[in-house]
């Protein structure tokens, strides 16, 4: 899995795109909803298989979930801004598995579940897998793994705010 930071910047940057007014609800849902997924890992200590749909990177990872999740945001607290919520909170939950499946590490992504059990991975696989737990994490696997999501989520991520940002103000 990419890092909780990595998927966080995709979840704010969304939010910006999308609707840059003072929606800070917004925001902090999509950055959440970025997250969400991962608390699949549950299913290590409930014994449940990694390659089982309720395993890791399964059911939560898949497009049937983030709009299950998109839709139960935007009816409860998106209310005003009804689509504007759906397609970011939508785009915020789905970048999760997107995100995974461009990591070095895993089994892939149960993008289709609960039609297709499959797993999948992209072609592009560069960004280094993140490691479970925080002591792993402040490691030197930790820092290759942050290194690589500045060059393949941050950098991205703030080149197409800067080009959108551009693009509005001279309008």
């Amino acid at each position: 899995m990419a890092s909780i930071f990595g998927h966080a910047i995709v979840g704010f940057t969304l939010t910006k795109l999308i609707d840059s007014k003072n929606l800070k609800w917004l925001m902090l849902a999509a950055i959440f909803s970025t997250i969400l997924p991962d608390f699949d890992v549950i299913g290590f200590k409930l014994e449940i298989p990694y390659e089982h749909p309720l395993g890791h990177r399964g059911f939560t990872h898949s497009i049937f979930f983030a709009i299950f999740w998109a839709l139960i945001l935007m009816f409860t607290i998106g209310r005003k801004y009804k689509f504007i919520w759906f397609l970011v909170i939508l785009l915020s939950t789905l970048s999760h598995g997107v995100l995974d499946a461009m990591t070095s590490g895993g089994e892939g992504v149960g993008f289709f579940i609960p039609f297709n059990n499959d797993r999948i991975f992209f072609s592009f696989r560069e960004i280094k897998v993140s490691p479970l737990g925080i002591k792993s994490f402040f490691s030197s696997w930790g820092m290759r793994v942050i290194l690589s999501e500045i060059k393949y989520i941050l950098i991205p991520c703030l080149f197409i705010s800067l080009i959108l940002g551009t693009l509005k103000k001279y309008k």
